[in-house]
């Protein structure tokens, strides 16, 4: 078989595999719209969507509570996260020595493999606590134990991806930067990493995705209380949570609210990847 047949049959069966994916997300959106249409004709997504109260008993169906806690324990999470993960990042590129970078980054990647459960088991087991007894009162269960639960499992991923892009610069960055007399700091800080902030950015936006989407971990730290957060140390609910909980129980009404719970998920993700690739191609021109 020839080099051409090879790369004309590669190229279509690449094609074949890209097109399945659109394919399967375009069933998946189908599928949950469908199943949201009996609460959009009968509750309205206005009511659902701005509504405050969350009690299915009582035909109350209002999601915006949870809307706000997904995007405060997201922002927090990156937050916490997004200084780390490049620190740690330029330490594995640049400053760590072969023997210590042998053991960082394995520790690190290890991060990604470990269940979203575990993370949500230790910060209700070690991190809550402590957060009570720094509180004062409460369980500890709260925005502050879920940020702090959702920074570190979005740190491996930025951390992996920021180390990548520092990596694949050209040596001329670096080179020509020490030649006109910076130094290793002034070059790393000043060249390297705003060389890289494609790189920085795409995994920011991955690490996004993985916040906004979480669902085990936070059910278990955040409380679980449908109300808007009224600080840190307050609990609170997201759209994520919300599903795992009530899903198994939810007939009706009920079970197409969460549905359209899923559909705004659906969406918010859309937004941020689309806000993002924006603010990518603006900065890359």
């Amino acid at each position: 078989m020839s080099r051409y047949t090879i790369d004309r049959y590669s190229s279509r069966v690449v094609f074949a595999f890209g097109m399945t994916s659109f394919v399967i997300l375009v069933l998946i959106a189908g599928f949950i719209m469908r199943e949201s249409l009996p609460a959009l004709r009968e509750v309205g997504l206005i009511r659902i969507l701005f509504g405050s109260d969350w009690y299915p008993r009582y035909d109350e169906y209002g999601i915006l509570t949870m809307v706000v806690g997904s995007v405060v324990v997201t922002t927090i999470s990156l937050a916490l996260a997004l200084p780390l993960s490049l620190g740690a990042a330029v330490l594995l590129a640049e400053v760590a020595p072969p023997r210590v970078r042998a053991i960082v980054r394995p520790a690190i990647e290890l991060l990604v493999g470990i269940p979203s459960v575990v993370f949500g088991l230790v910060g209700m087991v070690a991190l809550a606590p402590l957060i009570a007894d720094i509180g004062g009162s409460g369980s500890g269960s709260s925005v502050l134990a879920a940020s702090i639960v959702l920074a570190v499992m979005v740190l491996p991923t930025i951390t992996s991806i920021s180390e990548d892009s520092i990596r694949a610069l050209p040596r001329t960055y670096k080179e020509g930067a020490l030649a006109l007399g910076a130094t290793h700091w002034q070059t790393i800080w000043r060249v390297m990493v705003p060389a890289a902030k494609r790189g920085i950015m795409a995994g920011t936006i991955l690490g996004t995705g993985r916040a906004i989407g979480e669902t085990m971990a936070m059910v278990m730290v955040i409380g679980n209380a449908p109300i808007f957060p009224a600080g840190l140390l307050s609990p609170a609910r997201t759209l994520t949570g919300n599903i795992a909980v009530e899903i198994a129980a939810a007939t009706g009404i009920h079970q197409s609210v969460l549905y359209v719970t899923g559909l705004v998920l659906f969406v918010m993700v859309m937004i941020i990847n689309s806000a993002s690739l924006l603010a990518y191609k603006r900065r890359a021109s």
